[in-house]
């Protein structure tokens, strides 16, 4: 037998394999936090400084003169000088109030972030590929500790180049494993249990961005918030050093008895002490080769990959852009940014429920969640940017953001079951890589955009709206997948292409024959009641 079949004779899953769930998805705790980790501690501070005692902030109180004299000012004097005359309102101590990031220097906020995310970008790529040469576990733990030693460094690091150096660090990291940690989970499991588990991952994400948002309430120095949320992942480390690895990893390495032995021994701590495994070894299939060219060489693929590559690219886009805006809605920025983590928590019940009803499917699913999406944050720009009094405190920038918060969510977690299944299993891994590197650079481009709102501030909102929308309806054209077989090979694709096109053709030949038909009923009938009305006028001419 293979692993799925080992896993279904010990009946799929078991209360150690539940304990490894639960482990692994505690983890996407601490890999939430360290993703939306600049929303506290890069948060705009307002200050003012001596010189008339102008706020370069308030336009009301500033001319443009006074702001471009600030600015040549900060450029001409040392930190020292700037620590005499520029003075932040009270508040929590942040990264901008650290090195005086104001003024010019403002876009070194946003860097950070981007950089962050640049380094998951790269982790994703080379983490995958080392995963599955030395396997599964090794690669997950190492990126684990140099994750938790790169976070420490950052909340200790006395300058700011520093700090983005360890921020990229961290990103490498924290992509990379948080990648590797998302396939051995799935590994442990039975397939039948995948959409579950992977469901709950991004639920526990999702609650980890609320929790993050609670300690940055309680912990007002972003130093020590630093070192809190990296002892999180030290709590993480020491009950993973002694987890298995992957079984399927061993079996597809062909070491059997290595694998035999986990099985065995998940059995025996499920509570099956006779439970016995005997592996057989995999047959050779003569497959295709699994080269990124394929993926534009098809014309079938070609269409397929463009769009989910969009599709990926938005989801994070929007994803990330609304999470790392939610500080700056209006309001209290803490309690935004525990909503933006809740309002996910829904999203993934109504979406594995959709995902797999006949009426909806994967496809309707999506392009939903993303036009749901996206006319939520347009409809944004059109309601006042703080709450109102009345109707519009309840109807504002903030709620729809929420709404288009959820919705982005949901379509994220569909994205990931969806695209799988889209390609053939001989290039599966190799589209899913390149639809996540899209996905990545998003990342990097999420950062960013909030600062178009420095020219009209919902101006970025109309970009998350609009490519939202179009990634909406692009998604319309490609086939479902809902209980559909999964090809094996690309050239798969064209026999159910010209399948699919036939069985369109004779619905439509059938249609238009029973349209036919009930055409010549009609006219039947006509004829007939004709006759009758005829006869009838004979009769009463008789009469």
């Amino acid at each position: 037998m293979g692993v799925d079949e080992a896993y279904k004779s010990m009946g799929e899953i078991g209360r150690y394999q539940v304990y490894l769930v639960v482990l692994l998805n505690l983890l996407q705790v601490f890999v939430a936090a360290q993703a939306v980790f600049m929303t506290i501690v890069g948060a705009t501070t307002p200050y003012h400084w001596d010189f008339g005692k102008v706020s370069p902030d308030q336009s009301k109180n500033t001319t443009a003169n006074q702001n471009q004299q600030f600015k040549h000012w900060l450029h001409l004097v040392n930190k020292t000088e700037i620590q005499k005359h520029v003075h932040f309102d009270s508040g929590s101590s942040s990264v901008v109030r650290e090195w005086f990031l104001i003024g010019d220097a403002s876009y070194k906020v946003i860097m950070a972030s981007s950089v962050y995310f640049f380094g998951v970008l790269i982790g994703v790529i080379t983490f995958g590929q080392l995963s599955d040469r030395f396997g599964r576990k090794k690669v997950y733990l190492t990126g684990l500790l140099l994750d938790i030693i790169f976070g420490i460094v950052s909340g200790l690091t006395p300058t700011y180049e520093i700090f983005v150096i360890s921020r990229f660090g961290v990103g490498l990291m924290n992509g990379g494993m948080a990648l590797v940690s998302y396939v051995l989970l799935q590994e442990y499991v039975a397939v039948s249990y995948w959409a579950l588990t992977g469901s709950m991952q991004s639920l526990s994400f999702a609650v980890g961005i609320s929790l993050y948002a609670l300690l940055g309430y309680f912990i007002r120095s972003w130093r020590t918030l630093a070192i809190v949320i990296n002892i999180e992942g030290m709590l993480i480390l020491f009950p993973s050093l002694f987890i298995p690895e992957s079984p399927h990893w061993l079996y597809a390495q062909g070491r059997w008895s290595e694998a035999k032995n986990i099985l065995e021994n998940f059995a025996k701590k499920n509570g099956q002490q006779k439970c016995t495994v005997t592996l057989k070894p995999q047959a050779v299939q003569n497959g295709e080769s699994a080269s990124i060219l394929d993926l534009f060489r098809h014309r079938v693929l070609l269409r397929r990959t463009l769009i989910m590559m969009y599709v990926w690219l938005v989801c994070s886009l929007v994803y990330y852009g609304l999470t790392l805006n939610a500080g700056d809605m209006g309001g209290n920025r803490y309690l935004n940014i525990a909503l933006s983590g809740l309002a996910e928590l829904p999203s993934y019940p109504i979406c594995f429920f959709l995902m797999n009803r006949t009426w909806s499917g994967r496809k309707r699913t999506l392009a939903g969640s993303l036009l749901v999406g996206g006319t939520a944050c347009l409809v944004v720009i059109l309601l006042p940017e703080k709450k109102g009094v009345g109707i519009y405190s309840f109807v504002n920038s903030q709620s729809f953001s929420i709404l288009g918060k959820l919705s982005i969510s949901a379509a994220f977690n569909v994205v990931y079951v969806y695209t799988s299944e889209l390609y053939p299993t001989s290039v599966r891994n190799v589209g899913m890589g390149i639809c996540s590197m899209s996905s990545r650079l998003g990342g990097v481009l999420a950062p960013i955009l909030p600062s178009l709102k420095s020219i009209q501030w919902p101006l970025h909102f109309v970009v998350f709206g609009a490519t939202g929308l179009l990634a909406g309806v692009l998604s319309l054209f490609l086939p479902e997948t809902l209980n559909k077989p999964l090809s094996d090979k690309i050239s798969d694709l064209h026999s159910v292409e010209y399948r699919q096109l036939g069985e369109e053709v004779v619905s439509l030949c059938s249609q238009k024959n029973k349209m036919a038909s009930d055409v010549n009923y009609a006219e039947d009938n006509n004829s007939e009641n004709e006759e009758d009305c005829d006869s009838d006028e004979e009769t009463t001419l008789i009469k």
